[in-house]
């Protein structure tokens, strides 16, 4: 049984845990309880010996280590992607350690942890602190798992605060385009990096769904006759090493994928001729695009060649045997070259073996869409400056690009990232009245209800997709070649070729 200890000016109580260890009835922050009477220190000592014995008795001290304490082993005992761990572990230095390090685990309280969220939404994107608040509430469950807490003070209540219930699920909204759209952006991230690889990946993502890191990591050998086949994903480290790991969720899957979009893939394949790469030793369909070898931004070669309405080859022959080109060739070249800023060496990048998601993102994908390179220091942001002729217009570079330019680009769907064209491909398969099934097939998803499981792909469903599809891309190549029947893009000129060849 409990015993009462005086201690001069109050009585505490003690109790047996087992042979020869006693503990101390404490409050919930681990302090001694002081009891004014004897009686009420022997009551409170016998009740902590009745939990002793039950089984349902928890050291009162568990929860006085720090938090910076757990986490770090908390997170050393995890073993998740390099990916998640990654995220982890910035979402706890950069976000949680500088609020919480120093704090006991029994102090945070819930009130702690809003008024942190409502710090953090004043500086960050709420989607963001959302995401950071979930880790906290996982690290402090599994905090309760071993028995340091008795509640998760990260857990949100349900029908608390502003509009409760009505905003749970809502959030900004979410831009998609259509197949026009698609074939406009990548047509202008082609024209940006001067060359056709930004073409067929933004099809590609358009038409498939695929995630970014599994295009990136798109091998050669799963870009395949009718189908391509998500095996891997690059995964890009903040150390900048790609990780090569399955993709999200192990979601494995084959994408049927229509004849003409397979022919671009083996088209595109043939033409960059890709070797293995440093890293993996793997051949990749796509390469990236690294920086100015010179360390500065200009035209290209090829942007003069579209200008001009020659071959790279014969650019280069005005540049270094000027007496190889005929007159009014060599005329021609020289005024492209004039009216772009052309200067030796300014334009030329480094074929890299992958694509940067910031690089692409940032200085292809968003200023295509949107018709606006994005502000960087000491630079705001400003219109993409283009040459009008040949259209849809070639973008000027290098200094006084704006003087020189005749236009900027109009926005095709301003807001839409290269995320936003998986949700594109969603949309554009609910439109055609695609089975769920076969929808979560192509995206990866998993649908547990019985509904699913009891539902199954046909071959006439896969068919009908794909007819679908292809009738969307001609459509898109038939709105084109009313805008303009060619293009500066070598392989949308070839496609828009062939399109006014198969409607005769």
């Amino acid at each position: 049984m409990g015993f009462a200890e005086d201690r001069g000016t109050y009585w505490r109580g003690r109790y047996k845990i087992s042979t020869g260890k006693y503990g101390t009835v404490a409050d919930e922050s681990g302090e001694t309880v002081r009891f004014r009477t004897k009686r009420e220190a022997k009551r409170a000592a016998d009740a902590e010996e009745a939990r002793v014995r039950s089984g349902g008795w928890k050291d009162p001290t568990a929860g006085q280590i720090t938090f910076g304490e757990y986490a770090s082993r908390w997170y050393a005992a995890q073993d998740l992607a390099a990916s998640t761990m990654q995220n982890y572990r910035r979402h706890l230095e950069e976000h949680l350690l500088p609020e919480f390090e120093d704090r006991t685990l029994a102090s945070i309280q819930r009130v702690d942890v809003d008024a942190w969220e409502k710090k953090e939404k004043a500086l960050y994107a709420i989607s963001s602190v959302k995401t950071w608040r979930g880790t906290l509430h996982l690290v402090l469950e599994d905090a309760m798992d071993d028995e340091l807490i008795s509640a998760n003070p990260a857990t949100k209540r349900r029908g608390r605060g502003k509009r409760a219930g009505r905003s749970r699920d809502r959030g900004p909204e979410k831009v998609v385009t259509d197949p026009l759209g698609i074939l406009l952006c990548a047509e202008r991230a082609s024209l940006l990096s001067g060359r056709d690889d930004e073409f067929v990946a933004v099809v590609t993502k358009g038409y498939t769904g695929m995630r970014w890191g599994e295009i990136v990591g798109l091998e050669t050998e799963f870009a395949r006759r009718g189908a391509v086949r998500v095996e891997w994903q690059l995964y890009e480290l903040d150390s900048g090493e790609f990780e090569r790991c399955p993709p999200k969720d192990d979601s494995y899957r084959t994408i049927d994928a229509p004849a003409w979009l397979t022919r671009l893939w083996a088209g595109h394949v043939a033409r960059t001729q890709p070797k293995p790469c440093a890293c993996h030793g793997n051949t990749y369909v796509f390469r990236g695009q690294g920086v100015s070898r010179t360390g500065e931004t200009g035209a290209k070669v090829v942007d003069v060649a579209r200008r001009a309405g020659v071959s790279t080859g014969t650019v280069s022959n005005v540049l270094n045997r000027p007496e190889a080109v005929a007159d009014a060739t060599r005329e021609r070249v020289r005024e492209a070259i004039d009216a772009l800023g052309f200067t030796r060496g300014g334009g030329a990048v480094d074929q890299v073996e992958h694509w940067r998601r910031n690089g692409f993102a940032t200085w292809l994908f968003t200023p295509a869409v949107s018709g606006w390179y994005p502000k960087k220091a000491p630079q705001e942001a400003r219109p993409v400056p283009v040459v009008a002729d040949p259209w849809p217009g070639v973008p000027a570079r290098g200094r006084g690009a704006s003087a020189r330019a005749d236009t900027c680009w109009v926005p095709i769907a301003k807001g839409l990232t290269p995320h936003g064209l998986r949700h594109t491909h969603k949309t554009r398969m609910e439109g055609f009245r695609t089975p769920p099934k076969l929808m979560d097939e192509r995206m990866g998803h998993i649908d547990g209800s019985v509904q699913a499981r009891y539902s199954h792909i046909t071959h006439e469903m896969r068919a009908e997709l794909l007819v679908n599809l292809t009738a969307e891309w001609e459509a898109s190549l038939d709105a084109r070649i009313a805008m303009c029947p060619t293009s500066p893009v070598a392989v949308l000129n070839d496609l828009l070729r062939e399109r006014l060849r198969a409607r005769r």
